[in-house]
């Protein structure tokens, strides 16, 4: 019997799952809401949803082993979390859990040492030496830190809108964009923090996409937020230092074609030359293969496989 291995990564906005064989091959996937439990109001139920989808039709009997990369602080909760999740899809054992910087990193290389960027709904950089974080900058969440993530566009967003409706700011496209929130200033305050109480503060992250449309459209005020947005990012990865190894750049905002993703990489220079991580729980699943089953080959196929199908 063929033993199957784990993979999920599960941050602000989504989770996946992706569940591989021993040889590497996928044999199920699932995607489900955010886990991140600093900024989504039910991680546990998105976590499980996302098992539940990829082992859809699987026997978990045959599953050896897993890693869970989640975001969020305090590795006693997201441990907890995944714990429950684990044992609530019927599995034994209990899976890895390690940061989604490491899964992020992983979905990218089978290089034991580098460095990640990841924008997303929230953001952070790591250093990774010997399959270890050694060293992390920001990555402390919406209310402090994050900056230039999803969230922190979002948020600059509906700033933006609020001044050029009270005259603090410049007229901007973005008011349009943003008008389903409200047509006048209370309006918006009071949808944006009911919404934020309802679904977290991941939800600001929506507005994102929207700020990168006006961007493109050349709005003075849309294209401030992500040149800004971008020199913080730019920022945190530098403050990493120098290491060997590449540089991945993770989350949707920067494997996406964004602009802030184009102002990221022109700002880091093409003598670094970044490379993308398409799938966090590819990379959580080579990480979990690597334990059970040793193979810089195996990793690469897992990437390799979980991109092309």
């Amino acid at each position: 019997m063929t033993a199957l291995i784990i993979g999920v990564d599960g941050g602000g906005t989504s989770t996946r799952c992706v569940v591989v064989s021993e040889t590497g091959e996928v044999a199920g996937r699932g995607l489900a809401g955010g886990t991140n439990v600093n900024s989504v109001a039910d991680p546990a139920a998105n976590l499980l949803a996302a098992l539940h989808a990829a082992l859809d039709g699987l026997d978990p009997a045959r599953v050896v082993g897993g890693v869970f990369g989640l975001a969020g602080s305090g590795a006693e909760r997201t441990g907890r979390l995944a714990g429950e999740a684990w044992r609530s899809a019927g599995l034994s054992g209990r899976p890895s859990v390690v940061a989604d910087v490491l899964v992020a990193f992983a979905g990218a290389t089978a290089e034991p040492d580098g460095s990640v960027l990841i924008a997303g709904t929230g953001a952070v950089a790591a250093r990774i030496e010997d399959w270890g974080v050694v060293r992390v900058a920001d990555g402390h969440g919406w209310l402090v830190g994050d900056e230039g993530s999803g969230v922190w566009i979002g948020n600059q967003a509906v700033q933006a809108v609020l001044k050029a409706l009270d005259g603090r700011g410049e007229a901007t496209s973005l008011v349009e964009r943003l008008e389903p929130l409200g047509r006048t200033a209370g309006e918006i305050v009071s949808t944006v923090y009911a919404r934020v109480a309802e679904s977290g503060p991941a939800w600001l992250a929506g507005f994102a996409p929207l700020v990168d449309a006006s961007a493109r459209e050349g709005d003075p005020v849309a294209s401030a937020i992500l040149g800004d947005a971008a020199r913080r990012l730019t920022a945190t990865a530098r403050a990493l230092g120098p290491g060997e190894g590449p540089l991945v750049l993770a989350g949707s905002l920067l494997t996406q074609p964004t602009e802030l993703a184009r102002l990221v990489r022109e700002q880091i220079g093409e003598e670094v030359r970044p490379i993308p991580s398409r799938d966090g729980a590819a990379g959580a699943a080579a990480l979990a293969l690597r334990a059970a089953f040793p193979s810089a080959e195996l990793h690469r196929r897992v990437i390799g496989s979980v991109r092309e199908s």
